[in-house]
């Protein structure tokens, strides 16, 4: 209480007290808001003060009122119509749920003072969510002025017929307006701390008492007539704008044409939802919780901090009426203590303090706290039950002198009335108060999505009150609100949208007018009532009432974890919104309506030329540049219509824009070019009307731009599917038909036909997928987005610069193309398969001996690509994107690749020609490029894929160089010496990039690469050691290096199991070169132990042999089973296998025959063991003269290992591989 005697300004706090009368009530009582002064100390008049005479400070203002004070003291006690509303509006959040009932305390007082009182009672009840809102319905004010206007004469005529056939006005008598005086007098004289205060004598005085029929009463619902200027009317408007951005403004400002009601006169507020009361108190009165609005006057003093103030006739005792509206005014504002002035004929006689807790017990005014709390829960129950509608206007009405309370439905009764001219005043009230109070609510959706399901009743039952053709701007408010609770930039799950107000199970409306409380019943007198209390005395027995069907949640917030239909949601809402727009805007020249049931044609156009697309795509950045005062549709700028329909195009544009980026996740991409073509339309129609660009507009259509960019992309990438994406592409909805021609009202829509064309060919979709990305950032770094959202920029310049690599990737093969068709032309034989990569896909080119000559169509693709490739590579350097610059830098190696392959020449008809010094450059450059990537990548653990990707192509470039120089040796340019020192160089650099110790799918490959450069190696120091004469040391040197290759090359071929032809002719020409080491050998007991390890080498064949027949009998069972001739095997190549047999039987031949002679005349001694192996040598040999030449290969390969084996125990060679 403390609180309000010390602040004027919004508090909140809690006070929970147990108040005992003759029985137990809890009371917790929250001040939301106060705006009451501070607190004076009342004065103690004197005795005999007379009250009939006026202070000197009375009905003038004063600091210690405040601003508030004249509603406090001075005019009518009666709250306004809807005041209700006022207060939901100021504390919104404690609507829906968090309240049962927001009313006036004069309400919640007379309410529960209808069994103890036989007054009439009137009130209006209305239901947001589960919360119900009271007011009172003042019949005698609303017919006197239906008498005037006709606006009530249907229920004026309801009243008479079924409730009160005699109404008249009942006028308040003299002495109402003589007790309202002088409490007026005596509370003006109580502020008045300081005495100073005295009589004024004056005749006036005397006529106090006459001036009665003077009121300061609320005005009703009639026709339009506003009182407030334009001035007042715009600068109140934009007032409001700037606080809620879907708050309509005064309704006055809409055209007088539509002929709004309202409820007041007064220019202050023309809907009534001004919170005039001093106190907004939170107020739980057992179970039961309540908002309500308190004007009551707190004074200081006393044994308390606050107390109320009283003025009673001391011939006249306190009845229980009194007491009750005492005791609840005390619990309703936490007072804890009464004082009391009595007065006989407005003569102060003595003032006596009451606690609040003992007012129920005080003499004759006697009552029972527990009856109030049964009734307080009885009439709550009742309305609960029976008030069910959302938008309904119920009226709760209870006559004078009667025990019976009944409920009627006046929206009901309206809409049934079969005259024409019957219209419910209440309507346009009612809609724009639920519009303002779903504005209010959502605007902190965010952080209460509870309440998504009552936004969306209030709105619907808003759209349902309304006449679209009167109230336009309303309805299309409310559909962009609607449209708004559709999150499109989320994924929400089940969970978060039952949390946010939906339910799983859907309800009818059927279930809802269902009656909930069983004990009420329908007279036979009064069909028209909802539901009756027969006799007030009811309402005293506990639970008497009881809500048997609690009310739902007032809306069911549809649980959509499907994108598509949550954006279906929001473009339907933004169809009709601009339904409503359009049919408010008035032209002389309409446009001619278009059939809704027509599809818009959509036109495909072959490919155009280059220049004409570039012209087309600048204008990506600047659509609608030149803006007119009216647009097209007439629509003026600035208007509400211009305004809501540039919200409409911007939602129904992000709307498209999250369908196209859901299509694109399913890879429906013709659907996905579709929705963004009409994302991008939609856009366009808001250029259209809009004098400028904000920057969010801007920033979400360079997102559009990306998307289109993606869209392209993906279709040239799937462009073997275009028949079906075209047919996606073509299909349109009736809703997306109609929406399109409510934008053709506005645009032709025809800035983005090219962007969002579906091409005929890939290098189109790429080109415009470049274009958009280009016209995407060009918004980002210039203007106001410039340096504005750097992660964006930085996801379209990876954009850009990957289109660029697909380009220049495009362009790429397209030049291999060119090169193989030409090759293909004169190629007459196939020298060596070299493997290259682009990214992660492994292609294969064929190197062959072909004539070479150069076009240059071939040249202007190498241009185009290396062009494309050198711009992305500055997109991702602007980003510092390592790993996207070596990929890049890959491809650019591989190109290189492909020019050195075109330089490739031919000296006749018969050979290749010689490496030409094109083909060094351009082999020189790719390493260069792939040197550069791997520097850019710094280590293998960074992006382990892409390191092992262009390391591989390292070292196949440097193998190829090396493989073209050794095999095609360039010696009309360079010495042979200078060759083999270049040969090994660029074969060592190549095997230094062989990962042999990496476990990956590559290992083989790289074992197999290893082996083969040893071999090579090994080849070329065997043919030096051959042709070198003269200095022994260098041939000395070239047999060591011989040795040591081959040795590094069986050991590589032989941890292999698919390569037994490469390892056999390895182990054949190590032999041969120990043949000719022999050859040269002149010592009888040299040469027999070189001859000696050379069969050691021979008998190493077994494990190559074993693979060859293994594979051959594999070969031959898989024959018989599929009765076939033919070989199945994928790997044997058998001609090869026959002619390195062709060179292994006359080797092995020679190497025994001589061994044999070499045994047999040596002067040594020969011992058992030499003699033993000298007949074995006898016995292999004969065998392998006598063997038939012309058995099946697989026969003749097993005789070899036979005879292999019979040597190596001899020999005493240990197998090195599998057994056979």
């Amino acid at each position: 209480i403390n609180a309000i005697a010390m602040s004027s300004q919004t508090c909140e706090w809690w006070s929970a007290v147990v108040y005992l009368g003759n029985n137990e009530v809890k009371s917790q009582a929250v001040v939301k808001y106060s705006a009451a002064p501070p607190a004076s100390t009342f004065a103690l008049l004197q005795e005999q003060t007379d009250l009939k005479l006026p202070p000197a400070n009375w009905l003038r203002e004063s600091a210690q009122l405040g601003p508030a004070g004249s509603t406090v003291l001075g005019s009518s006690s009666r709250s306004k119509p809807f005041s209700s509303f006022g207060m939901a509006y100021d504390f919104i959040d404690c609507v829906g749920d968090g309240v049962d009932v927001v009313s006036d305390s004069e309400n919640i007082k007379k309410l529960l003072k209808i069994p103890y009182s036989k007054s009439h009672v009137s009130m209006a009840v209305h239901r947001v969510g589960r919360t119900l809102l009271l007011d009172e319905l003042d019949i005698q004010e609303l017919f006197m002025r239906s008498s005037q206007t006709g606006d009530w004469a249907w229920l004026k005529e309801f009243y008479q017929r079924l409730i009160d056939q005699k109404w008249q006005r009942k006028k308040k008598s003299k002495e109402h307006w003589y007790q309202k005086a002088i409490l007026s007098k005596f509370l003006y004289y109580s502020i008045n701390g300081d005495g100073a205060a005295e009589p004024v004598h004056s005749h006036h005085s005397d006529t106090d008492e006459d001036c009665g029929p003077v009121e300061y009463g609320p005005s009703w619902p009639a026709t339009f007539n506003s009182s407030t200027s334009d001035a007042d009317e715009h600068a109140s408007a934009k007032e409001e704008c700037l606080e809620n951005p879907y708050a309509l403004g005064h309704v006055t400002s809409v055209p007088k044409e539509q002929n709004l009601p309202t409820l007041f006169n007064e220019g202050e507020n023309s809907q009534g939802l001004r919170n005039d009361f001093v106190r907004n108190i939170l107020w739980t009165f057992e179970d039961i919780h309540m908002l309500v609005g308190s004007n009551m006057p707190i004074f200081g003093g006393g044994r308390y901090p606050a107390v109320s103030l009283r003025l009673r006739d001391n011939n006249k005792p306190i009845n229980v009426l009194t007491g009750i509206d005492y005791w609840l005014d005390n619990l309703m504002c936490n007072v804890p203590e009464l004082v009391m002035c009595f007065h006989v004929n407005g003569i102060v006689q003595k003032y006596e303090m009451i606690k609040t807790e003992d007012i129920p017990d005080l003499e004759n005014s006697n009552f029972s706290t527990r009856v109030v709390k049964d009734i307080a829960q009885n009439i709550l129950s009742f309305l609960k039950s029976n008030c069910t509608k959302e938008g309904h206007t119920y009226w709760l009405f209870k006559a004078s002198g009667s025990d019976i309370v009944k409920l009627y439905d006046l929206t009901t009764l309206c809409e049934e009335d079969p005259e024409e001219k019957c219209q419910n005043p209440f309507t346009l009230p009612v809609a724009v108060l639920l519009y303002k109070v779903a504005s209010n609510m959502i605007l902190k959706k965010k952080q209460n999505r509870k309440h998504y399901g009552t936004i969306r009743t209030l709105l619907l039952n808003c759209i349902r009150l309304l006449d679209e053709a009167r109230h336009a701007q309303i309805i299309a408010s409310a559909h962009y609100m609607l449209s708004d609770l559709f999150q499109l930039d989320e994924e929400e799950s089940a969970e978060e949208a039952l949390r946010a107000g939906g339910s799983e199970d859907s309800y009818s409306e059927e279930e809802e007018e269902q009656e909930g409380d069983e004990t009420s019943s329908k007279p036979s007198d009064d069909s028209k009532a909802i539901a009756v209390i027969k006799s007030v005395g009811e309402l005293s027995v506990p639970e008497k009432y009881t809500s048997t069907s609690p009310i739902r949640p007032s809306g069911v917030f549809p649980v959509l974890q499907d994108k598509e239909e949550r954006c279906r949601h929001v473009l339907s809402y933004v169809l009709k919104g601009l339904k409503a727009i359009d049919s408010s805007i008035k032209k002389e020249t309409d446009l001619p309506s278009a059939d809704p049931h027509t599809p818009i044609p959509l036109k495909y156009e072959v490919r155009v030329q280059t220049g004409a697309v570039q012209k087309h795509i600048s204008l990506l950045l600047r659509p609608g540049e030149d803006v007119k005062s009216a647009t097209n549709s007439g629509m003026i700028h600035g208007s509400w219509q211009h305004r809501l329909k540039l919200q409409f195009f911007l939602k129904a544009s992000k709307a498209y824009y999250v369908l196209s980026d859901a299509a694109t996740n399913l890879l429906k991409f013709g659907r996905a070019l579709r929705y963004i073509k009409l994302a991008l339309q939609c856009h366009d129609a808001y250029c259209s009307i809009s004098s400028s660009l904000p920057t969010h507009v801007l920033l979400f259509h360079s997102q559009c731009l990306c998307l289109c960019g993606d869209v392209q992309l993906m279709l040239a990438q799937n462009f073997s599917n275009r028949a079906a994406y075209l047919e996606e592409y073509s299909y349109q909805t009736q809703e997306d038909q109609e929406l399109l021609h409510c934008l053709h009202r506005e645009s032709s829509c025809q800035a983005f036909i090219m962007a969002t064309d579906l091409g005929s060919d890939p290098e189109y979709q790429l080109f415009i997928s470049s274009k958009c990305y280009e016209a995407a950032n060009d918004l980002l770094t210039s203007g106001s987005l410039q340096g504005l959202q750097p992660e964006q920029l930085e996801q379209v310049l990876k954009r850009l610069g990957n289109i660029r690599n697909e380009l220049g990737v495009f362009y790429m093969n397209q030049a291999a193309a060119m090169q193989t068709d030409r090759e293909g032309e004169s190629m007459y034989s196939l020298c060596c398969a070299v493997i290259v990569i682009q990214l992660s896909e492994i292609f294969v080119f064929l190197y062959g001996a072909v004539k070479c000559y150069v076009t240059a169509a071939e040249q202007e693709v190498w241009k185009k690509s290396f062009s494309f490739f050198e711009n992305g590579m500055h997109n991702f350097e602007a980003i510092s994107d390592d790993t996207n610059m070596a990929l890049l830098l890959c491809n650019m190696g591989r190109l290189m690749r492909i020019c050195a392959q075109a330089h490739s020449g031919q000296s006749d008809e018969h050979s290749r020609g010689e490496f030409s010094p094109e083909e060094a450059l351009y082999y020189n450059k790719a390493i260069n490029y792939y040197s550069q990537a791997l520097c850019r990548l710094g280590g293998r653990d960074r992006n382990t894929s892409v390191w092992d990707s262009v390391n591989w192509e390292l070292s196949t470039t440097y193998f190829t160089l090396a493989t073209l120089l050794q095999d095609y040796a360039p010696l009309s340019r360079k010495a042979q010496e200078q060759i083999e020192r270049e040969v090994t160089e660029a074969m060592l650099k190549s095997l230094r990039y062989c990962d042999l110790q990496t476990e990956s799918a590559r290992q083989p490959l790289y074992q197999y690469r290893a082996a083969t450069i040893n071999h090579r190696l090994a080849s070329m120091y065997h043919s030096c050691f051959r042709n070198q004469v003269g200095d022994e040391g260098l041939r000395k040197q070239h047999r060591a290096h011989a040795e040591l290759h081959y040795s590094k090359a069986v050991s590589l071929f032989l941890s292999l199991s698919d390569a037994p032809c490469e390892l056999l002719r390895t182990l054949l020409e190590r032999v041969a070169f120990a043949e000719f080491t022999m050859a040269g050998q002149s010592s009888s007991a040299v040469k027999l132990k070189t001859l000696t390890g050379a069969l050691d080498i021979m008998t190493d064949t077994r494990h190559a042999f074993s693979l060859i027949h293994k594979e051959l009998q594999i070969n031959t069972v898989l024959n018989l089973l599929f009765y076939s001739s033919s070989s199945t095997s994928s790997g044997l190549n058998r001609q090869e296998v026959k002619r390195l047999i062709g060179v292994f039987e006359p080797s092995f031949s020679f190497l025994l025959l001589q061994l044999i002679k070499m045994s047999t005349t040596s002067k040594r001694k020969s011992s058992n063991k030499d003699e033993d192996r000298v007949n074995m040598y006898r016995q292999v040999y004969s065998v392998l003269l006598r063997s038939d030449k012309t058995a099946p290969l697989v026969s003749r390969i097993a005789l070899y290992l036979q005879l292999l084996e019979q040597l190596a125990p001899q020999t005493g060679s240990v197998p090195k591989g599998p057994p056979p």
